[in-house]
């Protein structure tokens, strides 16, 4: 990509987190949406796609549904966003369409990702983490829950300089960016948070004043923040900030407490797979590999799985 030219970027997954870097990127981008929910494509490319909530944007840019309709295509990056159990697939049906030699970029949660993205010969990858939070409400629509804190990005095959462009693209696009020589410290920051938050979120029905005000439940989050701690420092892990310094300002009142329970509360609600194996579950088998006790981790995840099959059999995902 030249300066004067404008950037391509294809965003994989339209849905909360990817709608809203979608959308955002579009203005000052052109990008392009893949999705695999052929409603919501359907009405993003009649409609475009609108954003409310913390941003109010209606965003018209071009998406697919197959990806095939991408064959022969360059991009400057591609940035992943599906849920970490569609990523396989997902570079499964790109890598062998598309030309040329994009940056390949996941802010997604868990682990697992990246390594998938780092399988494609002769990639440039780079990860990071972002602390917005969204959740899709029908085809064509995504609501912009939470304005966090400043996204970070860097290489993980590659250099800084890589990532740079894209960053300085988020910025402009109203999504404040910085790129970091090792993303890994912010990734394990914002996975202990995941790993504690989100399962706990789910198991409470998505009502997110029980994971404040209740004291045992207090207990029982930094009970388990400590055990994903010590695990992720036993896998030589070190955190850009403290993982749990957001759930300390809710609870103090620097923060305001939102409705927001966490994605995975939202995706049990619907009735679809979480993404508790790549968050929970990773902390629980690398524990028992390092022969790390975590009850309270191997408790949660065991009660999310059967959470998880209960809702699936209350009723079809959309």
């Amino acid at each position: 990509m030249t300066e004067a030219s404008k950037a391509r970027v294809l965003v994989v997954g339209c849905g909360a987190m990817g709608g809203l870097f979608a959308a955002k990127l579009s203005v000052v981008a052109e990008v392009v949406g893949y999705d695999t929910y052929v409603d919501h494509v359907a009405h993003i490319n009649r409609h475009g796609l609108r954003i409310s909530g913390q941003t109010e944007l209606l965003a018209p840019f071009k998406a697919v549904s197959d990806a095939a309709d991408l064959t022969g295509q360059a991009f400057d990056a591609v940035l992943m966003l599906t849920k970490s159990g569609q990523t396989a697939q997902a570079v499964a049906a790109l890598s062998h369409v598309l030309q040329g030699e994009p940056l390949w970029v996941t802010l997604q949660n868990g682990m697992g990702n990246s390594d998938i993205l780092l399988e494609i010969p002769g990639s440039q990858v780079a990860r990071g983490i972002t602390m917005d939070a969204s959740r899709y409400l029908g085809p064509g629509h995504i609501e912009h829950l939470i304005r966090g804190r400043s996204t970070f990005l860097g290489p993980l095959r590659g250099n800084a300089d890589d990532a740079q462009w894209l960053a300085e693209l988020l910025t402009q696009a109203g999504l404040p960016t910085q790129v970091t020589a090792d993303p890994m410290d912010a990734v394990w920051s914002k996975f202990v948070f995941n790993c504690v938050m989100n399962p706990v979120g789910a198991l409470l029905l998505g009502v997110n004043a029980a994971r404040y005000e209740v004291a045992e439940v207090c207990d029982l989050i930094d009970d388990m923040a400590q055990e994903c701690r010590v695990v992720v420092e036993a896998l030589g892990g070190r955190f850009a900030f403290d993982p749990m310094d957001f759930v300390q300002q809710v609870r103090s009142g620097a923060l305001p407490m939102s409705k927001h329970a966490g994605s995975m509360a939202l995706d049990i609600q619907r009735g679809a797979p979480t993404e508790i194996e790549e968050l929970t579950g990773f902390v629980v088998r690398e524990g028992q590999r390092l022969h790390l006790p975590v009850p309270i981790c191997k408790t949660v995840y065991r009660l999310v799985k059967g959470l998880e099959k209960a809702r699936a059999l209350q009723e079809p995902k959309p």
